[in-house]
């Protein structure tokens, strides 16, 4: 008999995602790896609904998940959006 796995989804884990995205954020500039923080975008977008966020953010449902698709490159006003439609804006503090 055929073994079933199943893919594994971080949004399904989430408890807290406002530290959530702080901690890929610190992560995207220790690493500079900017796909951190779309998979934790992505990630907190699935526990509030994408349709709900893409409506928010004032972007297509079929373009939001085009947004965290693996070679995409979206553009800063269309992240931006998205982290507003997530309830929460960048800040930038001293180091």
């Amino acid at each position: 008999m055929a073994e079933i796995i199943k893919k594994w989804d971080a949004s399904n884990y989430i408890s807290d995602p406002e530290k959530y995205l702080k901690e890929s954020l610190e992560a995207v500039a220790e690493t500079g790896d900017v796909r951190i923080l779309y998979q934790a975008l992505e990630d907190t977008a699935k526990t509030q609904k994408m349709s709900v966020v893409a409506q928010k953010a004032n972007i297509g449902r079929e373009s939001l998940y085009k947004v965290f698709k693996e070679n995409s490159k979206p553009q800063f006003e269309t992240i931006n959006k998205v982290i507003n439609a997530l309830g929460y804006k960048l800040t930038i503090e001293p180091c």
